[in-house]
């Protein structure tokens, strides 16, 4: 089992954690397309964390399941928390001036999405995208 731990704390943090996602794919023999949807949901999720909790940590590991080997990213943050994750994971919906592809978006790019949030406390973000997922 591989599992590492990134400080994601401003905008160039970004480039080292997306190689070290790139890294954990290849390191599983993901295919070029799932590891770009991988990085893709990566992408988006420490860009909310920097964005609206002004960084955070990443847990990623190497996850073995089922005879499934897969990678899992856990986005922890402390920022302001969500006060509706129905209404944050809808499609459009943004609290900034983004698209609001966001959550929705990251979450249709993995196998697995779970989001844990509890206002003025923090968000937590777990995604796993297996070796063979969609």
């Amino acid at each position: 089992m591989t599992k590492d731990t990134m400080q994601i704390v401003r905008e160039q943090d970004v480039v080292p954690f997306r190689n070290r996602v790139r890294e954990y794919a290849v390191k599983i023999g993901m295919s070029l397309v799932n590891q770009t949807k991988l990085i893709t949901a990566a992408s988006e999720l420490v860009r909310n964390m920097l964005k609206y909790a002004s960084g955070g940590k990443v847990i990623l590991e190497i996850i073995s399941k089922n005879a499934q080997t897969g990678v899992r990213l856990t986005f922890v943050d402390e920022g302001p928390g969500i006060s509706d994750i129905k209404q944050a994971m809808q499609d459009g919906f943004s609290t900034g001036r983004s698209l609001g592809l966001g959550l929705p978006g990251a979450k249709r790019l993995v196998n697995e999405f779970d989001i844990q949030s509890t206002p003025g406390t923090g968000t937590t973000v777990t995604i796993t995208h297996w070796k063979h997922g969609r």
